[in-house]
C-alpha cells in the first residue's frame, strides 16, 4: 500500500533471518527437481502483528543474496473501494468482514502472472487519497514473491506459509503508531471479526512466529531440528 508506515525493529530483522534460512533450503530442494522454478512465500497475522515489517526485512535479506523479490500486499485486493468499505461493513453488521472481502481471483491471477514472468498492472491503494491506483509491474526478472496480508497463507500456489502468532490485543500500540485507520469503536469491531478469521488459518502454516518473534516449525518443534533451525540465530531449538 502506498504511504504505509513500517515500524521495523531488531526482532523483525532477526525473525527474517531465521525465515531466510528456511527459504534458501526449500529453494535449493525445489530447484533440484525444477531448475529455475519461482518461489512464493506468504506471511499472515492479525492487524499490527508485523506482517509488512517482516516481509520487508525478509525481502532485503533475499536481495542481499542476489534474489530478486517483489512483495504483494493483499490489502490492495479488497473488493469494495476504500471510501465505501466502512459503510459496507457497518450495513452488514460486520458480517462482511473476513476472507470474502478480498478479490482472490485477481490475486491468484497476479500470482500466475509472476509464475509466467508477465508484465501486468496490479492494484495499489494509496492510503492518503484512499484511491486504488494501478502499478505497472514486470515480473520477468522477479524470482521470489512475498504475499503479505491477514489471510495470505490461504492463497493457492504458495511454497512456504508463515503465521505470526499475535492477536490484535497484543498489538494495539503498533496499530496506533501506524495510524492506518482510526482506532475507534468501528475499528475494534472489525479487528474482532478479522481475529476470528485469521486464527482459523494457523493450522495451514509451515512456520510460526511467536510473540517474541522466535521462529519455529510446528510439525517438528519437539523433534530433531532441521539444518535451517540449527543455523538460524532466532529460530526455536527444540528442547530435550
Amino acid at each position: 500500500m502506498l504511504g504505509d508506515v513500517l515500524l521495523i525493529n531488531d526482532q523483525h530483522k532477526s525473525a527474517a533471518g531465521a525465515i531466510l534460512e528456511r527459504v534458501l533450503l526449500d529453494i535449493e530442494q525445489l530447484r533440484k527437481n525444477q531448475p529455475g522454478e519461482k518461489f512464493v512465500v506468504a506471511i499472515s497475522g492479525e492487524s499490527g502483528a508485523g506482517k509488512s515489517e517482516l516481509s520487508h526485512s525478509l525481502a532485503l535479506l533475499l536481495k542481499g543474496r542476489g534474489i530478486r523479490v517483489k512483495i504483494l500486499h493483499t490489502d490492495n485486493y479488497y473488493r469494495v473501494h476504500p471510501l465505501q468499505r466502512r459503510e459496507h461493513r457497518i450495513q452488514s453488521n460486520f458480517e462482511a468482514v473476513g476472507v470474502q472481502e478480498y478479490d482472490w481471483e485477481q490475486l491468484h491471477r497476479n500470482i500466475g502472472d509472476f509464475r509466467q514472468g508477465r508484465s501486468v498492472s496490479i492494484p495499489c491503494i494509496d492510503i492518503i487519497t484512499e484511491e486504488v491506483d494501478q502499478l505497472f509491474t514486470d515480473f520477468s526478472k522477479i524470482q521470489l514473491l512475498i504475499i503479505d496480508g491477514l489471510y495470505a497463507i490461504r492463497t493457492e500456489g504458495v511454497d512456504l506459509r508463515v503465521f505470526i502468532d499475535l492477536t490484535y490485543h497484543d498489538t494495539k500500540l503498533s496499530q496506533m503508531l501506524r495510524a492506518k485507520e482510526p482506532t475507534d469503536g468501528y475499528r475494534w469491531s472489525v479487528l474482532e471479526r478479522e481475529h476470528q478469521h485469521v486464527r482459523s488459518l494457523k493450522p495451514l502454516a509451515d512456520l510460526h512466529v511467536d510473540r517474541d518473534f522466535r521462529v519455529f516449525d510446528p510439525a517438528i518443534v519437539r523433534h530433531a531440528p532441521r539444518p535451517w533451525q540449527r543455523r538460524a540465530a532466532h529460530a526455536v531449538t527444540p528442547a530435550g
